[in-house]
């Protein structure tokens, strides 16, 4: 078995082609190779190789035909790749003993196979060598087809063959800096499968964590990083076509990972966060208003429209805000594609990666203990705050809020380290708890916003339509305060609940 360990970049079609012949500063280029490579990818018609975490792929190479087997570890940078050379052009499962897919290489298993889709490229590969590093900077044009559906493939991969992964950031932040290159953390087969199923450029929604008993909790933080930056960065094609769920499901991962360090921050390094923290709150906050105002107009506005006494106002607010959410969506797409963001992803992605030692005095321990550890301690903290929820003051209110958020992050997170029942049943019931909290103080948070939105409408009216504003507007803050008494009676009714894990 071999790991890969690579970066691969989506790059503009025009900075392609001339990166084959640039110099990397500090790396000795080697000499240039071509192919033309055509590789099908094998599944049932219910991805069942997908679900278990696998791919396989026959690949043609002139006159001959490798097998490869792959699977994607979370708990790895990189994947697991096994290979063998077949004399055929379909899969032969008596090569797949000692990888991954032998516990489902039977007999029904060769009979379902059938390929999904395709991909043709041309390769041009490029060795390069720093003085303590080997890396393949692979570039591939071409596509990929499933059924009737096609899509460009125009990519630069680079591997690290032996070395340091730092010198991989490096040229990568080289590379990224030249030709405008995005850091992309699907594969091929991830594509390709989104194609098949009519969805490659659909919103990405998080994927299961897959935590195991024997990992230390620095390793565990890795494994749940690498899914949640998978999650937002995954998301920024739906946030370009100003998708308001791809801006929603961007904002999710985003949360996610800030969660995920928050909650591991007694054994991660200190140096890096910082950074890593600021640019991850500053991507939150220029997708905010997209959010933000989308929710005030598909919740609070709309329904005014409907109501014939109070359309007038109610049209009259919603072309404001449809307007300032154009402004808003234009924001959160001119945020995605600036260089920042990709130097984000490339930042972000090398400090999950790097492991140097954990703050002075820290010990990494099993994760196991520590998740028991900051399930415990998180949500004891929270039930003693929760006891005097309705007394608090709004912004101690929200900062509670992101707590109970955060712990029910860490529920997600954990819940496959406790497999028994009775643990299950405990976690199940803590989070319903916490979900409860959340929505009721999360409804609470908005109606500040809303009714700070709502006054700036009636206030801020032209003359002309001011009455049927001000009337629409006192509506929309009249049903929302109307709704703060049984939304705190339930946050509180909740805290109250909650037992420590």
């Amino acid at each position: 078995m071999g790991v890969e360990t690579e970066l691969k970049f989506r790059v503009a079609a025009r900075n392609l082609k001339s990166l084959a012949g640039w110099r990397i500063p500090g790396g000795k280029m080697g000499e240039r190779s071509d192919s033309d490579l055509v590789s099908t990818y094998f599944d049932t018609g219910k991805h069942k190789l997908k679900r278990h975490g696998l791919t396989l792929r026959v690949r043609q190479n002139g006159g001959t035909n490798i097998q490869t087997v792959k699977s994607a570890n979370g708990a790895q940078f990189g994947r697991g790749e096994w290979e063998a050379e077949i004399k055929n052009d379909a899969p032969d499962l008596r090569e797949a003993d000692d990888t991954p897919l032998e516990p489902l290489a039977s007999g029904k298993l060769r009979r379902k196979l059938k390929p999904v889709f395709k991909t043709s490229v041309h390769r041009t590969i490029v060795p390069v060598r720093t003085r303590r590093s080997e890396i393949e900077l692979a570039i591939d044009r071409g596509r990929i087809v499933a059924g009737h559906r096609a899509s460009p493939i125009e990519e630069l991969e680079l591997e690290l063959k032996s070395g340091r992964l730092a010198d991989l950031f490096r040229i990568a932040r080289a590379i990224e800096r030249r030709s405008g290159a995005e850091l992309d953390l699907r594969s091929k087969s991830d594509r390709g499968y989104g194609l098949a199923q009519g969805r490659e450029e659909q919103v990405v929604f998080a994927e299961p964590i897959e935590l195991e008993c024997d990992m230390m909790a620095s390793e565990g933080f890795r494994v749940i990083a690498r899914a949640t930056i998978r999650h937002f960065s995954a998301n920024a094609d739906a946030v370009r076509n100003l998708d308001p769920e791809g801006v929603h499901q961007m904002r999710v991962g985003l949360r996610r990972l800030r969660a995920a360090i928050s909650l591991f921050s007694k054994v991660l390094p200190r140096a890096g966060a910082g950074a890593v923290r600021r640019e991850l709150k500053w991507l939150t906050a220029e997708l905010a208003p997209a959010r933000e105002i989308d929710v005030f107009i598909r919740e609070q506005v709309e329904p005014i429209t409907l109501d014939r006494a109070l359309s007038r106002g109610g049209n009259a607010i919603k072309d404001e805000f449809d307007e300032k959410r154009a402004h808003a969506f234009v924001r959160a797409k001119r945020a995605v594609s600036s260089e920042r963001f990709r130097r984000l992803l490339v930042d972000t992605l090398e400090w999950i990666e790097s492991k140097p030692v954990p703050p002075s005095g820290q010990a990494d321990v099993p994760i196991e203990r520590f998740a028991a550890d900051v399930l415990h301690r998180r949500t004891r903290k929270a039930r003693k705050q929760g006891q005097h929820l309705d007394r608090l003051p709004p912004r101690a209110r929200h900062k509670l809020r992101i707590r109970i958020k955060k712990i029910r992050y860490a529920v997600e997170f954990f819940e496959g380290l406790f497999p028994a029942k009775r643990e299950q049943r405990r976690l199940k019931r803590l989070s319903s708890h916490l979900k409860k909290i959340q929505d009721a103080l999360g409804a609470l948070n908005d109606f500040v916003a809303h009714r700070k939105m709502a006054l700036a409408a009636a206030l801020q009216a032209p003359r002309e339509n001011r009455r049927a504003r001000a009337l629409a507007a006192g509506v929309v803050v009249g049903r929302e305060d109307k709704a703060v008494k049984p939304l705190m009676k339930t946050a509180v009714k909740e805290a109250r609940r909650l037992q420590v894990v």
